[in-house]
Parts: structure tokens; sequence; C-alpha cells
């Protein structure tokens, strides 16, 4: 894979008791789940001054997990409870639940299909419409297989993944599994921004700057 590194341009606030679940990029806004029991939210959220314009908060036994938007609606994983959940992008009301087997972990939309991560090496291609498994794939870069793949982002016909408990972000492309870039992250906060940190988990493209922004 080709070796990559992150060049900082800007940094902006994120609320430090977001524990960021999924993020993307629409309409000049970022949109936001955050997972923890009893915690767990879905938000709009102001890049330039980290305030969250319109919370859904979902609290109870559910952990918030990965999130996409496909057209006007918004899905959330959830991470162990095994249900998707929609949202309309407007108000953030909730419309529809759906089941699947396993953990949620990432999510993002190709243009056809929503590409969910579920802790593994593997992603899974579903419908939107149905929710329904149609191809799984088996990520793989030169020295193996890559597990803990958690948050996605879908860019230009290829997937984004951080890689869990790792300041590794891959690059992979979705028809092979085959990992085609490898980011380091490393270097980006502190010593003692490190210290009261917690993973790197987050990532949205900004087609229109050209930019990504990560948590």
């Amino acid at each position: 894979p080709a070796a990559l590194t992150v060049r900082v341009v800007r940094r902006y606030p994120h609320d430090p008791d977001a524990f960021t679940q999924g993020l993307l990029w629409h309409d000049g806004h970022l949109y936001e789940s955050t997972g923890q029991y009893g915690r767990s939210s879905v938000r709009r959220v102001a890049l330039e001054t980290g305030e969250v314009l319109a919370p859904r908060g979902r609290g109870g036994p559910l952990w918030g997990g990965g999130l996409a938007r496909v057209d006007d609606r918004l899905y959330l994983l959830t991470w162990q409870e095994g249900e998707a959940h929609v949202f309309s992008l407007d108000d953030l009301e909730h419309t529809r639940r759906f089941s699947y087997d396993g953990e949620g972990w990432g999510l993002c939309f190709d243009g056809e299909h929503l590409v969910m991560s579920d802790g593994s090496e593997r992603l899974f291609f579903r419908r939107p419409d149905t929710f329904r498994v149609d191809r799984v794939v088996r990520v793989r870069d030169d020295r193996g297989v890559v597990r803990e793949l958690n948050e996605l982002e879908c860019v230009d016909g290829a997937i984004w993944a951080n890689v869990w408990q790792s300041d590794r972000i891959v690059r992979i492309d979705p028809a092979s599994g085959h990992v085609t870039g490898s980011v380091d992250a490393s270097g980006l906060l502190s010593d003692d921004e490190r210290g009261d940190a917690d993973v790197l988990n987050g990532i949205a493209w900004i087609a229109e700057r050209g930019r990504f922004v990560i948590t």
C-alpha cells in the first residue's frame, strides 16, 4: 500500500465529551453519531465552532454506532443491539428500524450500498431499502487481513477506514478488499492532549474543499 501522511491545515474545536462513532459532511454542516450507553446521540454540528446545532438524544440501553447519509435520511448503527435506525435529515426524527446479526461499527454510503464494518476484517454491502447484504469482502494488505475496521468514509470509489485502537487509517478498494493506501495519523496531539483523549475515530470528506476532517 502507498504510505500516506497527514498534513494539518486547520484545527477546529470539538465536544470533548462526544464519543465519536460516525462523522459525515453535508450542506455546510457535520453530522455526527456518538456512543456510550445512556449518552448516544445523532447531531448536526457547526464545524467552525463545534456547536451542536440539533441534537437527537437516544439514551437508554443502546450504544450508537456508525452513521451514513442516503438522500434525505441518516442511517445509524448500534454497537451490540443488532439494530439500524433511520432518521430524517432535516429534523432528525426517527422514521424506521432494521435488524441485523452481529455488531455494528462503521457505516458509509457508496452511492448504491451502505458499507458496514463490524470490527473484523469484513465489509458488508447492504441495500438501503431492506438492509439485506448483497456481498461481503475481506480487507487485506501486504501482511494479511486487516481487522478491527471501524469508522468508514466512502470517497470517489474508495473506502477509508479507521483501524480501532491505532493511529492508522486505510484506503480500501471495495471490489477486491485490498488496502491501497495506509495513513499514519500519529503525532496530531501533544502528549498532554493525548493523555485526555480517547481514540482516532471519525472521518468526514468535504468534497468542495478537498479536505478530510478527522476527530
